[in-house]
């Protein structure tokens, strides 16, 4: 029985992990192309996306994980009925919980790493997240540079730069300064935003400046190196803040009564700590939803497709409900208790008709005789 219960395990865990592969790959493309606006508007590095990327892995990945359980599951259960290896089980005097454990034993692992990820993994890579993207909007370069164009980035100021290279160094600049006692535009072959003495400022090199002064009189200075002060046009982009996401589990349970922000959002902080903790039971959940459309009726020659199919479409609206349940404890913190109810029922309603039903099953021999194999698990 142990070399059947180990097979079984590896034929359901291997679809199950490639599907939850897959997906990942699908959304973390999703996640890439929704941040290239970090490259091509903010003019950062390829490293800066692939850590963005690479932080909001654990959230994704979390979410992804109940549906690749049930992809993966409907995919391998399917095969093993069809190839009738679950029928031999049966016949080999396996009840129906041992047929179905290593499924759950699989499902109670992955909804374990889920717990893991909800608690440990997503706090600690969505602040790091929220920290590099607070950089980014405060960095100087991505707001009032864009390669190519011309931008005015705050009033009075209009900065083009023909080229942006990776290490920040811009190239062929042209700087126009409205100040109150007239116009100065600079060009230079270089250029680098900077600090200095803590004061923002561009350092332009091998270059000239032109300054029409109040009276019209034109000045005209060419210069090696020279320094253009950027402290007045500075754009702040505020103290850093964590969404509800990006918080510890504690945070979410006690928020801090001298946080003004905390206070007026409590129930909402409430509603995500709850959201993390029964995230992992959508896990055990689709994955006797998936169990159910295979093995929760009679043997069909014909395949399960309509069951497989309302199955997935209970399973996929009751998720829905779930994110919908998230939203709505926001305002009423007694209706957390949905977000439990749903996965348990889900998983109640799915696991009850395999046990209150006969197996009926039909072997097919080589001949075209059957038998039929009936018990209670």
């Amino acid at each position: 029985m142990k070399i059947i219960d180990r097979y079984l395990f590896r034929q359901i865990a291997g679809p199950v992990v490639a599907a939850i592969g897959a997906l990942t790959l699908v959304a973390v493309l999703g996640q890439s192309l929704g941040q290239l606006d970090l490259i091509v508007e903010r003019g950062q590095s390829a490293w800066t996306l692939v850590k963005v990327t690479a932080l909001a892995l654990p959230q994704i990945v979390t979410l992804i994980l109940p549906i690749g359980v049930l992809v993966g599951a409907l995919m391998a259960l399917n095969r093993l009925h069809s190839e009738h290896e679950i029928v031999v089980c049966f016949a080999g005097g396996m009840s129906r919980w041992q047929v179905i454990d290593p499924a759950f034993r699989l499902a109670s692992l992955i909804a374990l790493v889920a717990l893991a990820s909800n608690l440990f993994l997503q706090p600690v890579a969505m602040q790091e997240m929220r920290r590099e993207l607070h950089s980014v909007r405060a960095d100087l370069a991505s707001v009032l540079v864009r390669e190519g164009q011309f931008v005015e980035g705050a009033p009075g100021l209009t900065i083009y730069a023909q080229r942006i290279d990776q290490n920040g160094l811009l190239r062929n600049l042209f700087i126009h300064v409205e100040r109150d006692q007239g116009a100065t535009l600079y060009d230079a072959e270089e250029g680098r935003i900077s600090e200095l003495d803590g004061r923002p400022v561009m350092i332009l090199s091998s270059g000239s400046s032109s300054e029409f002064s109040s009276g019209g009189v034109l000045n005209y200075v060419s210069f090696d190196d020279y320094v253009v002060e950027l402290g007045s046009y500075a754009v702040s982009s505020g103290p850093l803040h964590y969404k509800e996401s990006d918080r510890w589990l504690s945070d979410l349970l006690f928020p801090n009564p001298a946080n003004e922000w905390e206070t007026g959002n409590r129930l909402k902080l409430l509603a995500e700590a709850h959201a993390r903790l029964s995230g992992p039971l959508y896990v055990l959940a689709f994955m006797a939803a998936a169990l159910a459309a295979v093995l929760g009726g009679s043997f069909s020659r014909m395949g399960y497709s309509r069951r497989i199919a309302v199955a997935a479409s209970v399973a996929i609206a009751v998720r829905l409900l779930g994110f919908a349940a998230v939203s709505a404890c926001g305002s009423n913190a007694w209706l957390n208790i949905i977000q439990y109810l749903l996965p348990l029922g889900l998983l109640w309603f799915s696991v009850r008709p395999m046990f209150r039903q006969k197996i009926q099953r039909f072997v097919e021999i080589g001949s075209g005789r059957q038998f039929g194999l009936e018990g209670r698990a």
